[in-house]
């Protein structure tokens, strides 16, 4: 009975470190539409550049944080950490592209779908059910980021549709990936993620081109900022499921109107109140009964 009392109160101290990891990582990442307007550089620059500092920032922070330092960190971490880079890669390069060719509304809604189709992933290479209360709280979700979106949605265009489709497919698998294999180094992820992205962007970026302010600023987001976000939020499938996760990571779409108007005045519309209410509304209480309901 003593070791039953155990494991259940572990059970639930693990699922609030996962949901309060998220919550973390969500607001982290956050902010790199902050340090992106400020910069004033493209987004292919722009993911350059914070794939250039991430693969610079996660090698120095493994050997100064993981007891057994970058070598070792990455060969235990096996194949799954090249996978889950080259995920990230995936997601990034296909949000970028597809920001390109439709409308941000567009992107929004269809990245949306993300804990909905780690949920499917889940079932199908896991063989984990996701809990009804789960899904209702990813279809209330969607339904707040699809109000946010509303006012500026249109018909956007095929080939940008189909890159935040692949984006978000990336997203979720890398989710899924690194639920199953708890022991990758996620530092070690996010910066084989962050120098595939460089390497992939060198080719369409124009460094030479940059600013000192542009370095500056995209280098507090790329060393800090962007990958610890990802890091958290990917250390967090070591206590929680991918949908989840997933679905708490979209608290993002509530934050982001809150730092445009805290930052450039910019003033969200009603859709934007409305659906993010529904979001933070949806999240809290989910994150709240989850660990409640383990007691």
């Amino acid at each position: 009975m003593k070791n039953m009392m155990m494991d259940k109160s572990s059970f639930k101290s693990a699922r609030t470190m996962g949901v309060s990891v998220t919550l973390m990582g969500a607001l982290l990442m956050s902010l790199d539409p902050i340090f992106i307007r400020f910069s004033g550089v493209s987004g292919f620059d722009t993911a350059f550049l914070f794939g250039l500092f991430t693969a610079i920032s996660m090698p120095i922070f493994i050997q100064l944080r993981d007891e057994r330092g970058l070598i070792r960190a990455v060969n235990e971490s096996g194949w799954p950490v090249l996978l889950s880079g080259l995920l990230m890669l995936g997601s990034a390069t296909g949000l970028v592209l597809s920001i390109k060719h439709t409308s941000i509304a567009n992107t929004f809604v269809i990245l949306s779908a993300a804990p909905a189709l780690a949920a499917v992933f889940s079932w199908l290479l896991l063989g984990e059910v996701t809990k009804r209360s789960t899904w209702i709280a990813i279809v209330s979700v969607m339904i707040g980021i699809v109000i946010v979106v509303s006012g500026s949605f249109d018909s956007g265009n095929l080939i940008g549709d189909g890159l935040a489709v692949f984006a978000v497919t990336c997203l979720s698998l890398n989710q899924t990936l690194l639920h199953k294999y708890k022991n990758v180094s996620r530092m070690a992820s996010v910066g084989f993620g962050g120098l595939f992205l460089a390497l992939a962007m060198f080719f369409v970026a124009t460094p030479s081109a940059y600013s000192l302010n542009t370095w500056l600023i995209m280098g507090a987001m790329g060393l800090f900022t962007a990958p610890f976000g990802r890091v958290l939020s990917q250390t967090a499938t070591r206590y929680i499921t991918a949908p989840e996760v997933g679905m708490i990571l979209m608290i993002e779409a509530v934050l982001a109107p809150i730092w445009a108007f805290s930052f450039f005045d910019e003033i969200p519309p009603m859709t934007s109140v409305f659906g993010g209410s529904i979001i933070l509304l949806t999240i809290l209480i989910y994150a709240i009964s989850t660990t409640k309901n383990e007691q």
